[in-house]
């Protein structure tokens, strides 16, 4: 494996001010089918980075290849908000609350921290009402947990659920490494923002992790089935896995939803799954400066360019896809957009 290191990247997109380019946003992105073939791609598919949140939907197939999730009877919209990253509404606090009746646990288990809601009215709201958020407004609480379930159903400690070395925590490291088809030995792991462990992979096998999370044909009956409840829970309730509104691939899943699963990860990482009759895609992107302002034109202009959004779509989604540069006076003064070309590989 490849150290994890800059300079993998090339120019995807440019921020304009007035005529001017002002800004570039260097990156990878690489397109896989499920037997580990590179099919397009730009910048160095061996690149190696941490997926961040983009690895939860995986995170979750431990869960459902146990008993765990008949056990607690958990619904696809519970599933959709363990395998997402929450805006931290209503409607997820409420979600969370419910796993964690069902599992007779209460919010004082979750280890995942404390932050305001990403949801701008939801944080507002705190605000205005000198309220604190509490953990449930954390966007990792429903993975959380998914995982505190699965320790109470493997008669596993929850004390320290969320620490490397922890069954929970092996059991999902074994389940990264063979999604992306490598050994555990060789995923280098870190602490992620919410405390459990997260994973860095080469590029072009965390997109591999994406094509077999939708077209897991050659893992065994369980975990198809496993892979079948995640996608399914996603696709049903994408608004779970972000938000209402704001948030790319609840969007992308709106629009999509017979075709396409979405995850954003941090530091302007993106992985996608992409149902083809042929067989699965998956998509890794990554921003090389981390940042958000450029990934969303990525993913929209990658989408165009494979034929999976068309000229309609980019027009309904054109605040991802060419978002406006506006000053203090709300004047557009520039854009910011994609400029690339996915190349043919291998």
């Amino acid at each position: 494996m490849d150290e994890i290191g800059i300079g993998a990247g090339l120019p995807l997109v440019e921020v304009t001010r007035g005529e001017e380019v002002e800004s570039l946003h260097r990156g990878v992105v690489v397109v896989a089918d499920a037997s580990g073939r590179v099919v397009k791609g730009i910048g160095n598919s061996e690149f190696v980075t941490f997926l961040r949140s983009a690895a939860k939907p995986l995170q979750l197939i431990p869960l459902l290849e146990s008993d765990a999730s008949a056990r607690f009877g958990f619904t696809d919209r519970e599933l959709a908000v363990m395998a997402g990253s929450h805006n931290g509404e209503d409607i997820h606090l409420q979600a969370v609350s419910g796993i964690l009746a069902k599992i007779g646990l209460s919010a004082k288990a979750l280890h995942c921290g404390i932050h305001y809601p990403f949801d701008s009215v939801t944080s507002q709201r705190l605000r205005e009402a000198r309220e604190e958020p509490s953990v449930l407004h954390n966007n990792c609480s429903g993975k959380h947990a998914g995982m505190l379930a699965l320790a109470l159903h493997k008669g596993h400690s929850i004390e320290d659920y969320e620490r490397p070395g922890h069954p929970v925590q092996e059991a999902i490291l074994q389940t990264i490494a063979d999604f992306a088809g490598v050994k555990p030995q060789t995923v280098i792991t870190a602490l992620d923002g919410c405390g459990v462990p997260t994973f860095a992979l080469p590029m072009r096998r965390a997109a591999l992790a994406y094509a077999r999370l939708v077209d897991p044909r050659d893992f065994s009956p369980s975990r198809q089935e496993a892979c079948r409840r995640v996608v399914q829970a996603m696709r049903s309730h994408p608004e779970m896995v972000g938000g209402s509104t704001g948030r790319l691939e609840t969007e992308l899943m709106r629009l999509k939803s017979n075709t396409l699963v979405a995850k954003a990860g941090a530091e302007g990482y993106f992985a996608l799954g992409i149902s083809r009759e042929e067989g699965g895609w998956g998509i890794a992107i990554k921003m090389e400066d981390g940042s958000p302002r450029g990934r969303n034109p990525v993913v929209m202009e990658t989408l165009y360019q494979l034929g999976f959004l068309n000229q309609e779509d980019l027009e309904r989604l054109s605040i991802y896809y060419r978002p406006m540069v506006k000053n203090r006076h709300g004047q557009v003064v520039g854009e910011i957009r994609a400029r690339f070309r996915l190349q043919p590989q291998e």
